[in-house]
């Protein structure tokens, strides 16, 4: 009986040594980058915080919902080519997993002309000067230069 026991439990050591081990090389080792729509950021207003995040291929974003009345979504022409854009529901959380390289723009839509916008950077980005090129409505052009001024300075 204590050998049936102590085989099992060896049995069930090495079923779980594999499973961690499979993990380290597997994408469940991607991270994910927590980024909240707020009615009331550090700075003042409504904004994402972080603003800016520098990730990898593979990452992924988790839009927070912590604040009523926001949502996420990309912006049309500030998205590195052949990338799939993203829209989430007003108040509810968004998942985004990034597999193409490049910058991202993206916007609350209900307060975009308030500058309420953010930029995601996945590994190098080449498309800063096409994203750049996008005319934005009322403060999210003061805004987006600020965010690409701290992409720059990364």
């Amino acid at each position: 009986m204590r050998h049936t026991i102590m085989r099992h439990a060896l049995s069930a050591s090495l079923f779980l040594a594999s499973l961690v081990a499979a993990g380290a090389a597997s994408p469940a080792n991607a991270a994910t980058v927590d980024v909240r729509m707020l009615s009331h950021t550090k700075e003042g207003g409504r904004g994402f915080d972080p603003a800016v995040v520098h990730i990898h291929s593979g990452d992924t974003v988790h839009f927070i919902a912590a604040d009523p009345g926001h949502n996420v979504q990309s912006i049309p022409g500030m998205i590195p080519e052949g990338a799939q854009g993203f829209s989430g529901r007003i108040g509810h959380d968004l998942n985004v997993t990034f597999t193409k390289p490049g910058l991202y723009g993206y916007k609350c839509l209900p307060h975009y002309f308030l500058g309420m916008v953010g930029l995601v950077e996945v590994d190098n980005a080449d498309n800063e000067a096409k994203l750049k090129a996008v005319s934005q409505p009322g403060a999210a052009k003061a805004r987006f230069a600020k965010l690409f001024d701290d992409v720059d300075h990364h």
